[in-house]
């Protein structure tokens, strides 16, 4: 009777052990595929963006997170008109929320005042508002728009550092994204000038 008790137990030890072996092996596959794939990784951290030819006036667009970055290089008049813009925006100061890293809390809302870097997602909806640039008339905004964005899908409008015009449906100014320049024509989007990464 001992023999056959001892058997058992001999047996369900086994068991138990092959059991979990094998839960084992079937768990690895299933957690690894739970990580996220290279491309998804790459998409998450930094990118870097060469600025070395981007023109004065122009605007170059980068994927980060899955969100269109804008880099403009403004001209002396597009800087200029940001002094004059003050009085059609709703927070010209970007004191609203967190908008922008500290380093960028200033009138050009950017590193370095001729470059801006910013996330084209309007605030409102999420749509991604268009650049119209020339200013007055020719812009097919009014003969008093002073150069910047405007969202077709309802209306908001935001100056050329992405600041929101009062009166629309975007309640805050455009994010700008951590950056930091690495060299003089290369901008890293997505982490500080000490490495770290911010979502």
């Amino acid at each position: 009777m001992e023999t056959v008790n001892r058997k058992r137990r001999i047996l369900l030890i086994v068991t138990t052990i092959m059991g979990a072996v094998g839960a084992a092996f079937t768990a690895i596959p299933f957690m690894a595929s739970m990580r996220p794939s290279a491309r998804a990784r790459a998409l998450g951290g930094p990118v870097n963006a060469d600025i070395g030819k981007l023109e004065f006036g122009r605007m170059l667009t980068v994927e980060w997170r899955g969100k269109p970055v804008w880099i403009v290089r403004r001209t002396p008049s597009m800087l200029a008109q940001l002094k004059d813009d003050v009085t059609l925006l709703a927070d010209p100061d970007s004191d609203v929320g967190t908008q922008q890293p500290p380093y960028a809390k200033n009138l050009y809302r950017s590193i370095q005042p001729e470059v801006l870097v910013i996330v084209g997602i309007c605030t409102h909806l999420g749509c991604v508002p268009v650049q119209r640039f020339a200013v007055g008339a020719e812009s097919g905004l009014g003969d008093n728009w002073p150069g910047g964005y405007f969202c077709p899908c309802h209306g908001s409008k935001f100056d050329l550092a992405g600041r929101v015009f009062k009166n629309v449906p975007a309640p805050t100014n455009l994010v700008v994204p951590p950056h930091h320049y690495a060299t003089n024509t290369s901008i890293v989007i997505g982490a500080d000038s000490l490495g770290a990464e911010h979502g």
